[in-house]
Order: C-alpha cells, then sequence, then structure tokens
C-alpha cells in the first residue's frame, strides 16, 4: 500500500491495484460558497495532478471534498464513487461514470473493494461518508474518515491496517469542533487496533484567510496524540506523512 498526502484532505492511495485520488484540491483557491472573504485557502507549493488516476473516491459534497476547479480539471471519464451528496456535484461537472453509495453499501473494481460507512454530519439532516477500502487479493484494509466522526459500528470491522483520520481538533467558539480528531482520534485506533493511523485534515503547503480562518482554534498536535498511544499501551505506529511525498505503509500479516 502506498499513499500520497496532497495536504488537507486530498490523498492518493494506491492499493488493490488500483490509483484512487481521494477528495482532491489540487488548483486554484478553496473558498466556500463563492464567499472568499469567509474562507479562503490557498496553496503555497504548485500541486501537479497525478497520471493515471483509476478512479475518483470522494466522501462530501462540499468545496474541500468535491473542489469543483480541481475535478473540472480531470477527466470526465474516471469512474468516481462517492457520497450521494458529492455525487450531484460531479453529476453537474458531467461525469460519465458515476456511483453513489450510500452507507452500508459498497462498489469493487478489480480486486478492490469500497464500503461506505456514516461519517460527517453535516447540518442536522445530511451524514456524509467515511471509506474502507479492502484489497480482497492482500485482504490489507484502510479505513478513511476526513473530520473525526466515527460511527460505533466500526467496532464489527476490526481489526484494519490502516487508519486515515484527523488527530487534532478545529473548533468554532460557540458552535463546537468541525474536526475532533483530538478526541475520536484515539477512540478509533481502539475499536478499529490499526497497524498504523495516517493523519488528515491539518497543515500541509497551504495558508487560510477569512473571517472563519480568525475564529478556529486548534486542540491537539501529533506529537500530543503521538504520546496517547505510548499512555494508552497501544502498538499503533503514527505515521506523520510530508505533503508531496509517496511513501509505503509497511504492513505485517
Amino acid at each position: 500500500m502506498y499513499l500520497t498526502w496532497f495536504d488537507n484532505n486530498s490523498w492518493l492511495i494506491e492499493m488493490g491495484g488500483q490509483r484512487i485520488l481521494l477528495d482532491p484540491w489540487l488548483v486554484g483557491s478553496l473558498v466556500f460558497g463563492h464567499m472568499p472573504w469567509l474562507f479562503n485557502g490557498n496553496h503555497t507549493a504548485l500541486r501537479s495532478i497525478p497520471e493515471q488516476i483509476d478512479l475518483i473516491l470522494l466522501s462530501q459534497g462540499l468545496e474541500d471534498h468535491a473542489h469543483p476547479p480541481t475535478l473540472e480539471q480531470l477527466d470526465r471519464t474516471i469512474p468516481v464513487v462517492a457520497s450521494l451528496n458529492a455525487a450531484k456535484v460531479v453529476h453537474k461537472l458531467g461525469y460519465s461514470q458515476i456511483t453513489p453509495l450510500a452507507h452500508g453499501e459498497s462498489f469493487t473494481i478489480d480486486r478492490l473493494k469500497i464500503q461506505a460507512v456514516p461519517g460527517s454530519p453535516i447540518g442536522p439532516f445530511l451524514t456524509e461518508n467515511g471509506y474502507f477500502l479492502t484489497d480482497l487479493e492482500q485482504n490489507t484494509t484502510l479505513y478513511y474518515e476526513p473530520h473525526g466522526y466515527h460511527s460505533s459500528d466500526l467496532k464489527t470491522m476490526a481489526p484494519v491496517d490502516v487508519v486515515i483520520t484527523p488527530v487534532v481538533d478545529l473548533r468554532i467558539p460557540l458552535l463546537g469542533a468541525i474536526i475532533q480528531g483530538n478526541t475520536t482520534g484515539l477512540q478509533a485506533v481502539e475499536w478499529l487496533k490499526p497497524q498504523a493511523i495516517v493523519p488528515t485534515a491539518a497543515g500541509g503547503d497551504v495558508t487560510f484567510e477569512g473571517l472563519l480562518n480568525t475564529v478556529l482554534q486548534a486542540e491537539g498536535s501529533v506529537e500530543e496524540f503521538r504520546a496517547k498511544l505510548t499512555q494508552h499501551h497501544l502498538p499503533t505506529r503514527l505515521i506523520a506523512p510530508k505533503p508531496g511525498e509517496r511513501f509505503e505503509v509497511e504492513l505485517v500479516h
């Protein structure tokens, strides 16, 4: 299994004989609802769109997961697996092979199986997707949830090999956490018993501006989380990726 983190929530996952582009933001600014005064993210290093993408995987329909300027640059014939909300985004952009997945549904391409599980709540009536990816030949597994919202149903799917999820919190005063990795990351490790956990959703070669960015409060850090793993005598390795660098996750079976 090889992973490349492009910063924020953007990943290239190589497993099951597939190159999967996950929640890509690779070009242009990151703006919510055409309101740069509210939030405006920009890369400080250029990001090339990876070659030979076999599948695009989208966990949410918001711009930081289904980023329209990036999706407009990709080949519209690449198959897309997406949450129901994200599927609407790529449909409007003219993608021709879209598989929406509701919670509990799965999709298989060659030896790779993707199963959708409950992920992040977006407002009172919408819960987006987390995903389990399984290499059916090598029997290796990966779990991804980008905001740190982990369904208790995950306990039945343990153990997994790799977890990609936040390990810090980002909070808005009076409203609470929009990312809760510092709070729930350890819970995910205890439930899923992964060999490795890889942080997502924070840092990278990016800068953020706007009203929302001025009120966001971060709690926790990668090193604090590493210390928690030691304190709780958990054997899971924490791998802190460097933006743009491809690395192999070595697994023991």
